[in-house]
């Protein structure tokens, strides 16, 4: 096991004991939530009773091969907990995510939990948002166009991900456009202006939120 993965399970170990029996959780995606996941379903081999609502497709697989219930937004519209990753977190615990490209999807689902946690290595906790360079954009793949024009005006450099020689297609159906930038120095002001334009469906800034986060660092996780 490398030392990136023995630190996601140390993160997932400790966000175990965040869960409680009979609740309703969203389940991330990426690295840090696929810890949790397999984590969360030896508890469940063990007796312990949750029901989770998947943020990507790839989660979802997961989780069934390992047999965690599931269920959707429509079956609980509130969930107790989301468990998920993160890209960036600043000292306000704003946070960029969206590498993985479930960026919509897990917007949607830490919005309906009561609860937000993310799982972070050392490495992710940065000084401002866009220290590493990159925010992902999802767009409707017909608006291409326009949306990558409409972030070039706002001082990003937007390029389309890519997988196997074409755009790589989010859950939803959309397009990614990963924006080059450097550290921000107003998020509200930016996330605003982005979703602005026609065509944008979800940005990689997740402001506001006051999540719970678990910072692992050497051997060691904190809670802040």
């Amino acid at each position: 096991m490398s030392a990136g993965e023995e630190g996601a399970a140390r993160l997932a170990e400790h966000a175990l004991r965040l869960v409680q029996d009979g609740q309703v959780l969203g389940l991330g995606t990426g690295r840090a939530a696929t810890a949790f996941v397999r984590a969360l379903a030896a508890r469940v081999e063990g007796g312990l009773r949750v029901v989770g609502v998947p943020t990507s497709e790839a989660t979802a697989r997961l989780a069934r091969q390992l047999g965690i219930p599931l269920a959707t937004l429509a079956d609980h519209p509130t969930l107790d907990l989301a468990i998920d990753g993160a890209d960036e977190v600043d000292p306000r615990d704003d946070l960029i995510k969206g590498y993985g490209g479930a960026l919509l999807r897990e917007k949607v689902v830490a919005t309906a939990a009561r609860r937000f946690v993310v799982l972070v290595g050392r490495e992710k906790v940065v000084p401002a948002l866009g220290s590493r360079g990159r925010l992902p954009v999802e767009v409707v793949p017909f608006a291409l166009p326009l949306c990558r024009d409409r972030l070039a005006r706002l001082g990003l450099r937007p390029e389309v991900r890519m997988q196997g020689g074409a755009p790589e297609t989010t859950d939803n159906g959309n397009w990614i456009c990963d924006c080059g930038l450097e550290p921000i120095a107003d998020p509200p002001g930016l996330d605003r202006a982005i979703r602005a334009i026609p065509g944008v469906v979800g940005t990689g800034l997740f402001l506001g939120m006051a999540p719970t986060v678990l910072v692992e660092a050497e051997g060691k996780v904190e809670q802040r």
